[in-house]
C-alpha cells in the first residue's frame, strides 16, 4: 500500500494484550477487504469451519469481531501434519513460507517447555482450526496490507490463571512467556489472560521494533475486539501512519523510501572455502544482498566482515542463519532508512533475441537500463560469441 512516495507504518497498540482473533479483526477494521480475505482463506484444505465478521462494540469501542466456528475440538495435529496442510494449499508462496515459519517458531517454544525437539511436538488448542485460520489467516491479511514496517507497543499480557489442555497454568502460559522473550511486556491490575500464545507468536513474526508509536502521520485506525468482558475495553488498536519526510529536497518526492535490514558480523577463523556456500544459502532464505569486506581485527589478525542487507521482517530468520553457517558467535543489526530508485522488470526483444532488462527510474524519468546478467550469458551462448561482444551489441541497441 502506497501513498505517493510514502510508506505504510502499522503500528500494534497491545494495551489489552493480543490474541489471533483480536489481530484479524483490528486489520479488517482498517479497510482490508473481506471478501478477498476470506477467498484466500477457501485455498486451505480445511473444512467443518465458517469464519463470522462482523461490527461490534466492546467496552464502548466499536470495532470488528472475528469469530472462526467450528467442531473440531483440541486435536493433537503435529508440525508435519500442519505443514502438510499448508503445503497442500493453494496460497500464495511467501504466505505458506511465512505461516510454516510461525507453526516452527511456536514447536520450538512448545518443545522448550516440554523438553522435546520441534519435530515431536503435537498442539493442543494451536493445532485446532480454528487456530490455524487465525494463523494463517494473519499471515494472508500481511501479505495484503504488506506494510513497510511493523511496531508494537509494549504488551500487557495480564496475570492470573488459565485453564488448557496441561491444566491451571499461571498467566502468561509457558509457551506464551517463552515466545515473548526480549520484548517488553507488563501487567496491568486487571487479572486474565491477556496475551495468548498465538497473539505472543504474531508479534514475534511481524513485529520490526517494539515502543512507543514511531514518527509519522495517522491515516487509519482499526480495533479487533477479543472476546472476554473485562472492565477495560479489550480491544486491539492497530494504525496505519504514512511515513513523515520533512525535507525540502523537491527531487526525492519522485524517489521511494522504505526500511532495510542490516545484518553484520566479524569472522577470522572460518574456512574461506565455506563463504560461497553461506552467501548462497543467506540468498535463498531472502537476503536482498550479501557480500564480503577484508578487515583488520584484535592482534592485527586480518579477518571478514560478512554483510546482509534483507527487509526487516527478515532479520530474525537471517541472521540465525548467520549464526549457524558462519563461525560468528553474534550479528550485529540494525535497521534504517533507504532511498533508492523506482525498478521493474521488462521484457524486449533485441537483434541478438529476447531479454529482461531492469528500468530504474525516478519519476518518469528512465536514468539507466541494464541488461539482466544470466540473459546476456544465454544470449551470447546462443548467438556463438563471446559476452563482451554481446553486451556491446545489446547496449547500442539500448543506446537508441
Amino acid at each position: 500500500m502506497k501513498n505517493g512516495n510514502s510508506k505504510t507504518i502499522l503500528y500494534l497498540d497491545c494495551f489489552s494484550g493480543i490474541s489471533g482473533d483480536m489481530f484479524l479483526g483490528a486489520m479488517l477494521d482498517l479497510g482490508l477487504d473481506k471478501e478477498e480475505f476470506l477467498s484466500e482463506l477457501t485455498k486451505l484444505p480445511l473444512h467443518d469451519y465458517e469464519v463470522e465478521i462482523k461490527k461490534a462494540l466492546k467496552g464502548g469501542i466499536t470495532g470488528t469481531d472475528v469469530m472462526v466456528k467450528t467442531h473440531e475440538h483440541h486435536p493433537h495435529r503435529g508440525l508435519k501434519q500442519i505443514y502438510e496442510i499448508i503445503d497442500n494449499s493453494k496460497l500464495k508462496s511467501d504466505v505458506k513460507q511465512k505461516s510454516k515459519e510461525a507453526f516452527y517458531k511456536l514447536a520450538e517454544a512448545e518443545g522448550k517447555v516440554h523438553g522435546k525437539p520441534p519435530e515431536e511436538i503435537h498442539f493442543h488448542e494451536v493445532g485446532a482450526v480454528d487456530s490455524i485460520v487465525d494463523i494463517v489467516g494473519s499471515c494472508i491479511l500481511m501479505d495484503m496490507l504488506n506494510p513497510a514496517a511493523v511496531y508494537a507497543s509494549p504488551v500487557n499480557v495480564g496475570s492470573g490463571t488459565v485453564n488448557c489442555a496441561h491444566g491451571i497454568l499461571p498467566v502468561p502460559a509457558p509457551a506464551t512467556i517463552e515466545l515473548l522473550k526480549g520484548v517488553p511486556v507488563y501487567a496491568a491490575e486487571e487479572s486474565g489472560e491477556f496475551t495468548t500464545p498465538t497473539g505472543a507468536l504474531l508479534l514475534t513474526i511481524f513485529v520490526d521494533e517494539f515502543g512507543s508509536m514511531p514518527l509519522g502521520i495517522p491515516e487509519k485506525s482499526g480495533y479487533g475486539l477479543g472476546k472476554a468482558e473485562r472492565k477495560s475495553p479489550n480491544v486491539l488498536r492497530a494504525v496505519l501512519l504514512k511515513e513523515y519526510c520533512n525535507t525540502g529536497d523537491i527531487h526525492t518526492n519522485d524517489l521511494e523510501k522504505d526500511k532495510i535490514a542490516i545484518l553484520e558480523a566479524n569472522i577470522d577463523d572460518m574456512n574461506p572455502e565455506l563463504y560461497e556456500e553461506a552467501i548462497e544459502s543467506l540468498f535463498q532464505k531472502g537476503a536482498l544482498d550479501v557480500f564480503l569486506t577484508p578487515i583488520i581485527m584484535k592482534k592485527t589478525r586480518p579477518g571478514i566482515k560478512i554483510t546482509c542487507l534483507c527487509p526487516p521482517d527478515k532479520k530474525q530468520h537471517l541472521a540465525e542463519a548467520m549464526l549457524r553457517e558462519t563461525a560468528t558467535l553474534g550479528v550485529r543489526e540494525l535497521v534504517s532508512d533507504r532511498i533508492k530508485l523506482f525498478r521493474e522488470i521488462e521484457e524486449i526483444n533485441t537483434p541478438l533475441g529476447n531479454l529482461r532488462v531492469k528500468i530504474a527510474k525516478i519519476g518518469d524519468e528512465i536514468i539507466r537500463t541494464t541488461p539482466e546478467y544470466e540473459d546476456m550469458k544465454c544470449l551470447a551462448k546462443n548467438n556463438k560469441m563471446p559476452l563482451l561482444k554481446a553486451y556491446e551489441i545489446v547496449n547500442q541497441f539500448l543506446a537508441r
